[in-house]
């Protein structure tokens, strides 16, 4: 086989491979095998917490909820007749789920003009400045799993509202959501050097 045969198909073999770290950890339901899997998570996760204060298992919980750590991760499409695609059903996408409007903001207010969605540190550092905003505004502890969660759904004005209270499936997943966050915590304080 020729040299250059050899290079493109070493070539094509890492490129075919390269996709690896888009795809979603196994067994999401250990937080230490999240972070053995993807140290580059926990280091992201990590800063957001020394930068924003958001706990690094809140974090892991939210996004768990939001897209089961999928990079690309985006909201159902909507279909006329039961047949028709008419669009998604927001704008929300990657890690974090951020609607266009609020990934702009965020974008503006932190200056971070190049900041994307399915990048795990730019999701990070954006679910700890809107925690950090729903502390700030809601008075919700940054450990309090299930309240941020609430607020990260229903928006700080929604939630000021109490809009979630009429939302049973919501309060629902809320309670699931701090489930998982305590279950992390738990699981990070075991893990050797991920201890708090």
């Amino acid at each position: 086989m020729s040299r250059s045969l050899c290079v493109l198909m070493v070539v094509l073999l890492v490129a075919a491979c390269g996709g690896g770290s888009k795809s979603p950890p196994r067994n999401l339901d250990n937080a230490c095998s999240i972070a053995k899997q993807r140290p580059e998570y926990i280091k992201a996760f990590k800063k957001t917490e020394r930068k924003w204060g958001v706990p690094v298992h809140v974090q892991m919980a939210t996004i768990y909820q939001e897209s089961r750590y999928r990079s690309d991760a985006r909201t159902p499409h909507k279909y006329v007749l039961g047949v028709l695609p008419m669009g998604r059903q927001s704008s929300a996408y990657g890690y974090s789920q951020a609607l266009d409007g609020t990934w702009e903001q965020y974008k503006k207010e932190t200056r971070s003009r190049r900041a994307r969605r399915d990048r795990m540190s730019d999701a990070s550092d954006f679910i700890g400045w809107y925690m950090a905003t729903s502390n700030r505004r809601n008075g919700i502890a940054m450990t309090d799993t299930r309240n941020q969660y609430l607020a990260y759904h229903e928006g700080h004005t929604g939630y000021a509202r109490g809009t979630y209270r009429s939302k049973s499936w919501l309060l629902r997943t809320a309670d699931k959501v701090a489930a998982r966050g305590e279950m992390y915590r738990k699981q990070l304080n075991t893990c050797g050097r991920f201890k708090y």
